[in-house]
């Protein structure tokens, strides 16, 4: 598959289907999909969407519904090579040398990247959670190893990118060779609070080893969830210009796009529509996570 122009979705999940897959791939304990999306998530149902909207490849990210059991997304990938890559989940109650020996191992597997969700570290009160920067700790060992690997860290600040900004520093500056993603625009509403912490993702800009997704519109809170107008101008645009395309991803955060105006289709097409230039486009729709995550199209031997 020649990876020129192709368009690849960098942020989505996929999850047993609960009436055919989930007994052998049981959900996390209190974790179960939302019982709209249950069963339109699974591996197959996935590529079916992206091939009807002309989707290439996708990143898939590893959900919470799973944890930390990966066997559903490694048979994704097994079954489909030249279509998916994964992003692992970090556990961070692991010791530094299970956490990496778990990178390591996944890495055979066709994962490409690892996630880092800060609300799976131990909460220390109201919107505080021990740093993912922690030193001698498994966290700060795998971000390491992830810059010697050349395997990205992705970043999910659901809360809010103001409660977790220092902590990333000290990632970046701890490792400036492991290239850091923040998931949906950083978590940067379209609030008084989400302007603030939208600064900060502009500043951190100044560190090039920072990508950012251009994902999940609808968590933004745009009124207008057809065409994402203000997405675009007070978000998306900035980003163009402090970044530059090629550290910009296009993700769709399937299947929770399902449920949006105008469901996946609107994703894609909207996104695509936001350049002036073929060239830019190109780079946020597919290059830019070809060059993150390697080329699509070929396949993994399985370990």
């Amino acid at each position: 598959m020649n990876n020129k122009n192709l368009v690849i979705d960098s942020h989505l999940h996929v999850w047993a289907s609960s009436t055919t897959e989930s007994k052998n791939f049981p959900y996390a304990e209190g974790q179960d999909p939302p019982d709209s999306l249950k069963d339109v998530a699974s591996a197959s149902s996935l590529l079916k969407t992206m091939e009807s909207n002309g989707v290439d490849g996708a990143l898939i990210v590893q959900p919470i519904n799973h944890k930390f059991d990966h066997s559903y997304v490694s048979k994704a990938i097994e079954d489909y090579p030249e279509k998916f890559k994964g992003m692992m989940l970090h556990d961070p109650s692991l010791s530094s040398e299970n956490a990496i020996s778990k990178l390591e191992e996944l890495v055979l597997k066709g994962y490409v990247g690892v996630r880092f969700n800060p609300y799976l570290w131990p909460k220390i009160s109201d919107g505080e959670w021990k740093r993912m920067s922690s030193p001698n700790e498994s966290g700060i060992a795998v971000y390491k190893r992830c810059g010697e690997l050349k395997m990205p860290v992705g970043i999910m600040c659901f809360q809010g990118l103001q409660l977790h900004y220092d902590d990333i520093e000290a990632l970046l500056k701890a490792s400036p060779d492991t290239t850091l993603i923040l998931d949906h625009f950083g978590f940067t509403s379209l609030t008084d609070e989400g302007n603030k912490a939208f600064e900060q993702l502009l500043k951190l800009a100044a560190y090039p080893s920072v990508v950012i997704k251009i994902s999940a519109l609808f968590r933004l809170q745009d009124d207008d969830t057809k065409s994402f107008s203000r997405v675009k101008e007070e978000r998306f645009q900035p980003l163009l210009k402090a970044f530059g395309p090629e550290r910009l991803m296009f993700g769709s955060d399937f299947p929770f796009s399902l449920e949006q105006e105008g469901g996946y289709s609107n994703m894609v097409k909207v996104v695509s529509s936001w350049f002036e230039d073929e060239k830019s486009r190109n780079e946020v729709m597919g290059g830019t996570a070809a060059r993150c995550f390697g080329a699509w199209g070929i396949k993994v031997p399985q370990k």
